[in-house]
């Protein structure tokens, strides 16, 4: 028997599925030593959690070969989304389908009314979210009775969705003597605070870099202007050719933009996100599972759960918020053994907040420059020239139309022909901004100072406006700013044309630019209405009022305490001061107080704006 500790009927289901060995998070779990105890597990996720617990659990449930006649549950497993207890029930049907176990799914989305009817004809296994669950149990159509084993599959997540009063309330319905089974990607401190109110001399069991670990992921960093991403997505698409891609997105209004456009550019793909409805989620894998679409756009919550055997290209779109997110939404792609790839799309910005996310996730990732329109259309001729040359057994009627073909053009006519009908069938790539950083300075950076190059004179874009505001971006070279894709980013966020963005001066941590004093209070409300509440857009760019950002045009006036030749008024022939000349030392006689001005001069032709007043300028300085 190729599985010597489990149940005969468990281990004829497994052979049957095509199980040649467990993986360590299932060896684990059935060990003598975890045998009848409260287990507290952290694997990674694709780690074969979900059938593991299935085993787990059945000293508790198996008599005989066989599970005993059941009027209410005697196992209930928690998980956070539709998806996955959908994924769990199905992964249960088979490895208890030998034993006559009846299993019930009750999740939102579904009618109510039939899985209380399903209850009410008595199961032994009752899969289900949080908020069904609760629901069924206050309406008196779930017994928890004679629960013998509880499962919460994913707590991690259900405790960040809010459900940690559904779990009190589901447990606390539970006997005391049931047996408690916490399965969770990581054990945080709101976690490890449930195990010990509901569980007892728990085993604690750790897989996290054992065996698996990221081995079957491949991680690749592809860096990029912020105003790229899109395109960047575009071309990754179309480089890597995946059976099936899922894109991860932040928020249900960038997954359903970015859908959007990837329809419109000709992708076969289908959205993921809260607002869809249950009936529309099925279709979309639905879709997925015939090859009908190809990739799948999703928000996080959305994605739990889904497995997909085609599903070789994960794309973080959007940067998770953290190292347990970046593998949970990898985990989609390289389950049961097969390889897989996750592609992380990192704004400049953004490059050391992933390099320390990576390093403390302990995952190894290749960085490199996004995908270009020459990269996918080399790596399509390769594509296509492997696919014709591949031998295959020709119709007679395919070889009658070559012969035809063959009679009125030329081979190379033909083939050319090919070649543009292949091509038509595939989205076009996109030709991005910037194709990647220039090289590095040898010579070390110096601190907050501008570089020969970058100084305000010398290293200036565009033309300086005369009655303008300055501005401020929290990047500069180090983040590889360059005016091809700033100038995009800022008519974006401040809702105004490239024609009405004067001078770029671009330092080695942070670019200033100018805005005509006509347009800056409604440039100033349009980036404070686009950034997050850090003050930042998603790419990590914050803009801001330079200080003494209010600045005007050095009008003169001409006479004798005005003018000067260089300022465009007369030569002064005579004193500087109408005022009595100063001839003892210096520092003698009544100096004029300070902050006093002249008539007429800017403090009095001027009021004080609102992004700071004008100081003295500073040679080299902003």
């Amino acid at each position: 028997m190729p599985f010597e500790n489990l149940s005969p009927v468990l281990s004829d289901a497994l052979v049957a599925r095509g199980y040649e060995a467990l993986t360590p998070v299932q060896t684990h779990v059935t060990e003598d030593e975890a045998k009848g105890r409260d287990l507290l597990v952290s694997a990674q996720t694709g780690s074969g959690k979900t059938v593991a617990f299935g085993l787990a659990m059945a000293d508790e449930l198996i008599e005989d070969g066989r599970l005993p006649f059941a009027s209410s549950p005697l196992a209930l497993i928690v998980a956070p989304t539709r998806e996955l207890a959908l994924q769990v029930s199905r992964e249960l049907s088979w490895l208890y389908g030998k034993a006559g176990a009846r299993i019930a799914t009750c999740v939102g989305g579904m009618d109510a009314s039939r899985e209380r009817r399903n209850l009410s004809q008595g199961v032994h296994i009752v899969v289900g979210t949080p908020g069904r669950l609760r629901d069924h149990l206050e309406r008196g159509a779930l017994d928890l009775e004679a629960l013998r084993v509880a499962v919460l599959d994913e707590a991690d997540e259900m405790l960040d969705m809010g459900f940690r009063e559904d779990l009190e309330e589901i447990l606390d319905a539970t006997p005391e003597t049931r047996r408690t089974l916490l399965f969770s990607a990581t054990i945080p401190k709101p976690i490890a605070q449930l195990a010990k109110r509901y569980q007892r001399d728990a085993l604690r069991i750790s897989t996290v870099g054992e065996d698996r670990g990221h081995g079957d992921i491949a991680y690749q960093v592809v860096t990029v202007a912020p105003a790229d991403i899109e395109g960047a997505v575009i071309n990754l698409l179309r480089l890597h050719e995946a059976e099936t891609a899922m894109l991860f997105c932040a928020t249900r209004d960038n997954v359903r933009r970015l859908h959007a456009s990837l329809v419109e550019r000709g992708f076969a793909a289908v959205a993921l996100s809260g607002e869809h409805s249950q009936n529309e989620r099925n279709h979309a894998l639905q879709a997925l599972r015939d090859r009908r679409a190809r990739v799948c756009v999703a928000t996080d919550v959305a994605a739990r759960g889904i497995d997909l055997p085609s599903l070789s290209l994960v794309v973080h779109v959007e940067i998770p918020r953290d190292a347990e997110t970046l593998q949970h939404r990898s985990g989609r792609t390289g389950r049961a053994g097969k390889k897989g790839t996750a592609v992380l799309i990192v704004p400049y910005p953004r490059r050391r907040r992933v390099d320390g996310m990576l390093r403390g996730a302990k995952i190894e990732a290749e960085w490199m420059n996004a995908p270009t329109a020459a990269d996918v259309r080399q790596k399509d001729q390769e594509r296509l020239i492997e696919k014709l040359l591949a031998p295959v057994e020709h119709e007679a009627e395919d070889l009658e139309l070559a012969q035809r073909l063959m009679a009125e053009r030329s081979a190379e006519d033909i083939a050319a022909s090919l070649v543009r009908a292949h091509r038509a069938l595939m989205p076009p790539p996109e030709d991005l901004i910037d194709n990647g950083p220039p090289a590095r300075r040898e010579r070390g950076e110096r601190g907050d100072r501008f570089e020969r190059d970058d100084r305000p004179d010398r290293g200036q874009h565009r033309e300086q406006f005369d009655d303008s505001v300055w501005f401020k971006l929290n990047i500069g070279r180090r983040q590889n700013a360059d005016p091809r894709w700033i100038l995009p980013l800022l008519c974006r966020r401040g809702h105004v044309t490239k024609h009405e963005i004067g001078a770029i001066r671009i330092g080695p941590s942070e670019t200033l630019f100018n805005i005509p004093l006509a347009i800056a209070d409604r440039f100033a409300e349009a980036i404070q209405r686009t950034a997050n509440q850090d003050g930042e857009d998603d790419s990590g760019v914050a803009i801001t009022p330079a200080p003494g950002g209010a600045t005007y045009p050095p009008r003169r006036e001409k006479g004798p305490h005005k003018g000067g030749a260089r300022h465009g008024g007369p030569r002064h022939d005579g004193p500087r001061h109408d005022g009595p000349r100063h001839d003892g030392p210096r520092g003698d006689g009544p100096r004029k107080p300070r902050g006093a001005s002249t008539p007429g001069g800017p403090t009095e032709r001027y009021k004080p704006k609102p992004y700071g007043q004008r100081g003295p300028r500073k040679q080299g300085k902003y």
